[in-house]
């Protein structure tokens, strides 16, 4: 196999599906490998290029691939598609992966580095914390809108809840579940400004948003 080229991988939780050609495109091998194995697989293997579609786990495989001597390039999802043939499976779409890497205007993404993932993962933490602290406030404002109760929008109002409920006569159950929210509201606050305070000036300013 020494005449191999680039390889193309199509990643999994648990296995992955490997093409190999040589550099006139034609296939010479293709094994379905275990996550131990490939690792294993490609330690051993003469350096060549590897390609990967962008998706969960590939850059952490780009990183170790690299390390083991390859040339590795990662390939968004939507650039592979075109590729496919016949009847879609792993190793067709391995084969495609190496398909679309051929291509000389193909764009590859580079593979990011621990600390840009790490950064990337709390980006997505801090998004889904604010998306749920936007939600909260929806229904505490929606809640009591059914009860007569107009608030301004924004964070402010609604960190003086406690001063709103004193002032209007409401069901006390429905107060425990505004209570409820409010507390809510208050640890997705306290999130996220931890968050930020980790990795300040990595985000943007905080939007009070209005959709859930």
């Amino acid at each position: 196999m020494q005449n191999v080229t680039l390889v193309g991988i199509d990643l999994g939780k648990h296995s992955f599906h490997v093409h190999g050609q040589d550099r006139t495109g034609k296939a010479v091998f293709r094994k379905k490998l275990s996550r131990k194995q490939l690792l294993e697989f490609f330690a051993t293997f003469h350096g060549c290029t590897v390609v990967m579609e962008a998706c969960a786990g590939a850059h952490w495989m780009a990183r170790k691939l690299r390390d083991f001597g390859h040339a590795v390039k990662l390939i968004s999802p939507q650039f592979v598609r075109p590729f496919v043939k016949s009847k879609k499976n792993d190793f067709i779409d391995a084969e495609a992966i190496c398909e679309a890497a051929s291509r000389p205007s193909m764009r590859f993404v580079t593979p990011k580095t621990v600390s840009q993932q790490t950064l990337s993962a709390l980006h997505r933490v801090r998004q889904t914390l604010v998306r749920d602290r936007v939600c909260a406030t929806n229904q505490m404002h929606g809640f009591l809108l059914e009860f007569g109760i107009s608030l301004p929008t924004g964070h402010a109002v609604v960190k003086r809840l406690s001063l709103v409920l004193a002032e209007h006569e409401l069901p006390p159950r429905l107060v425990a579940i505004l209570e409820r929210l409010h507390a809510h509201f208050k640890y997705l606050t306290e999130q996220i400004g931890d968050i930020e305070k980790s990795s300040s000036g990595s985000f943007p300013t905080t939007p009070s948003g209005n959709a859930c």
